[in-house]
């Protein structure tokens, strides 16, 4: 049977929200976060800035089975008001470029299952070689326990810089009434959402990921930047035409930190954000959490009942 678009919408039910029924094709944002002093010695402020591009493209094999390919790039910066020591990177500007791409299996029980393959180029951009490549895994099994509520469980691995990360995922997908949902892979992220019409939501959002840059410039080669945050943000989201949409978004980040390590700085282990044989020493100092802003420009397709 030709798969119809009706299949490729619930093929894709995995990846959006069953309180929205729809998806987020592509988006583009952009994110500035205000100037921030340093824990201790370094003088001035630091200025957090950055980009980031979505885009999904899945290709149907099936009425049950799909290829999905999930491409992000993200890239900030951190601009300081006075100068850094020498050997502490000064600006920091970094750019990932992280793939998921894999299979997306519906069983008739109500079940389901994803393998996804997580490729990531990490980089400065400078004398670029085949440490900026790190490799990955996603596998999650589905459960639908009905019309509001679906649940996934299963596990994230990446060979970070540092060395291992291993992430439980638990993915939420809950659709509390007519208005108020929720959805989110613990302890990635997760987002409370009221929906006020078809064209407005807004709502209540959180996101936290550790990634890992290798440092390409002469003044502290094969180093790497290890990047943490957890954003806490208040979203409204407002249909333009069409299927675009604009969301703006604004709160705090948490724990931020753009850490540099030289690079046989590892760990045996980390396993969320626990640490397992860490003694490493860092070269710089963190700047201190502060207030966040981005604005997205979203393409979203409905997904029909």
């Amino acid at each position: 049977m030709k798969p119809t678009f009706l299949s490729i919408c619930l093929l894709l039910l995995p990846y959006s929200s069953i309180a929205q029924e729809s998806i987020d094709l592509a988006a583009v944002s952009i994110r500035y976060g205000t100037p921030r002093p340093y824990d201790s010695l370094y003088s001035g402020k630091a200025t957090e800035t950055g980009v980031l591009v979505n885009v999904k493209v899945p290709i149907v094999l099936s009425e049950s089975l799909i290829w999905y390919n999930d491409l992000l790039y993200a890239q900030f910066n951190i601009s300081n008001s006075e100068p850094l020591p020498v050997g502490v990177v000064d600006p920091i500007s970094i750019h990932g470029f992280i793939l998921q791409t894999g299979i997306v299996k519906k069983f008739k029980n109500n079940t389901g299952l994803q393998i996804l393959l997580t490729p990531r180029f990490m980089t400065d951009f400078k004398n670029v070689n085949g440490k900026n490549w790190q490799l990955g895994g996603i596998a999650l099994y589905e459960k639908r326990y009905s019309d509001t509520f679906m649940a996934r469980f299963g596990v994230l691995y990446n060979q970070e810089r540092f060395g291992p990360l291993l992430t439980p995922l638990i993915y939420l997908d809950w659709r509390i009434d007519t208005k108020w949902s929720f959805a989110g892979l613990l302890p990635v992220y997760g987002r409370l959402t009221y929906a006020s019409s078809e064209d407005l939501s807004m709502g209540l959002g959180f996101f936290g990921l550790t990634t890992t840059y290798r440092l390409g410039n002469s003044g502290y080669l094969n180093d790497y930047i290890e990047r943490f945050s957890i954003d806490i943000t208040l979203f409204l989201r407002q249909r333009i035409t069409g299927n675009i949409y604009i969301e703006g978004r604004l709160g705090y980040a948490l724990s931020r930190r753009y850490t540099q390590y030289a690079e046989d700085q590892k760990l045996d282990l980390r396993l969320i954000t626990f640490s397992f044989g860490d003694d490493r020493v860092a070269k710089n100092i963190n700047f201190d959490d502060g207030f966040i802003g981005s604005l997205r420009l979203v393409y979203n397709i409905p997904i029909p009942k």
